[in-house]
């Protein structure tokens, strides 16, 4: 089964409220960096990508890398494909992001104010466990809520 690996991974300004970019990151591969200040309580990036329905959810989450961020009982929102760069967010389990469904759409707002150059992160919330290697002083050492 092929998986979808974002190649060239890059930030659609379409969907972006702050001026961000991707580079390296000590969290996983790349990570998403503010190039600005971004205020608490703020929409920072739409969370885009191709509509999925549940089976093939199941098909493409086999993957090694996944792009997968569920919208609703039936929905899954695919990163890998039409992606606005938000997909390339690290896990933190100390994260400076929360997402919220709006009306079917997927938003990232700052839980704190977000300094320049800081790597913008967000809690996965999986509902199965993963190894998590975020680094945060706070880490749980696994991706879900227990």
């Amino acid at each position: 089964m092929a998986t979808a690996l974002i190649k060239s991974p890059a930030i659609d300004p379409r969907h972006t409220c702050f001026r961000l970019e991707i580079r390296q990151s000590r969290i996983h591969r790349y990570g998403v960096y503010a190039q600005e200040r971004i205020p608490a309580r703020r929409k920072v990036i739409e969370y885009t990508g191709e509509r999925i329905s549940r089976r093939e959810t199941k098909r493409r989450g086999q993957g090694r890398f996944t792009y997968l961020f569920t919208l609703d009982n039936y929905w899954t929102v695919d990163g890998a494909f039409g992606g606005s760069g938000a997909e390339i967010i690290n896990h933190s389990c100390d994260p400076n992001l929360t997402m919220r469904r709006i009306r079917g759409q997927i938003f990232l707002y700052s839980f704190r104010k977000i300094r320049a150059g800081e790597e913008l992160t967000v809690d996965y919330g999986f509902r199965c466990c993963l190894p998590c290697h975020c680094g945060s002083s706070n880490c749980r050492g696994i991706m879900c809520h227990v």
